[in-house]
């Protein structure tokens, strides 16, 4: 298969992947068989190993340049990265009944929703800010075509979550409970400067790691 097949491909299955397990009855089947636990974990991996498959497509394709690198591109990417990064970090394993993953349980607090009250897809929103930072820094055609891409996907995600949500929950309690949770205001969750600290060291390992991750070495610029 050619380097532009296989990246095709790879985004078949990234967005096979990332829509067919969570329908139903597909996923309660998994679940059944699983455990929410298992299904998590499995989901994760196989997530995280088409996305590693999908990059590496990406990297592996044609080079095109559709527009030139941009000066102090990292500090552009770090300008998006670090908020997505931290944010992610204030957020994870939080109650969270808008999102996916997210469950109305006992634990979700809609005058205490930390965060949740003003972001509710932390995950999507932290891909989006992340993708539009990397597309600014990457001018060539598959890396620009894989963080539009991302960044569509986390726009079109949020709306079709939205209404999923809606019609399992119900839109009345849905917009009732947005509205409360808005309306209590943002704060922090418990531990928060134990997670942003988690977050920031996450950030610089990223940063160190990114040329085993990307293929491309920036640790040095950001050297004096």
């Amino acid at each position: 298969m050619s380097g532009w097949g296989t990246y095709a491909a790879a985004w078949a299955v990234f967005l096979l992947t990332h829509a067919v397990p969570v329908r139903p009855p597909v996923k309660p089947w998994l679940v059944a068989r699983l455990g929410r636990t298992g299904f998590a974990v499995a989901y994760s991996a196989l997530s995280l190993g088409v996305l590693a498959w999908l990059f590496i497509a990406a990297a592996r394709a044609p080079h095109l340049s559709v527009w030139p690198e941009p000066g102090g591109a990292h500090w552009i990417v770090l300008a998006g990265t670090g908020p997505a990064v931290l944010l992610l970090a204030l957020t994870l394993g939080r109650p969270n009944p808008f999102s996916f993953g997210g469950t109305l349980s006992d634990r979700f607090t809609p005058d205490r929703p930390e965060l949740i009250g003003l972001i509710r897809h932390p995950v999507l929103v932290a891909l989006g800010i992340w993708a539009a930072t990397h597309l600014v820094a990457n001018g060539d055609l598959a890396h620009a075509l894989t963080f539009a891409g991302f960044a569509v996907f986390s726009a079109l995600g949020m709306a079709l979550i939205d209404r999923r949500k809606q019609r399992e929950i119900g839109l009345a309690k849905w917009q009732a409970l947005r509205l409360r949770s808005r309306s209590a205001g943002p704060s922090l969750p418990p531990g928060a400067g134990l997670r942003l600290a988690l977050g920031a060291s996450g950030l610089i390992a990223l940063v160190a790691s990114h040329q085993w991750l990307s293929g491309v070495a920036i640790w040095a610029r950001f050297l004096p």
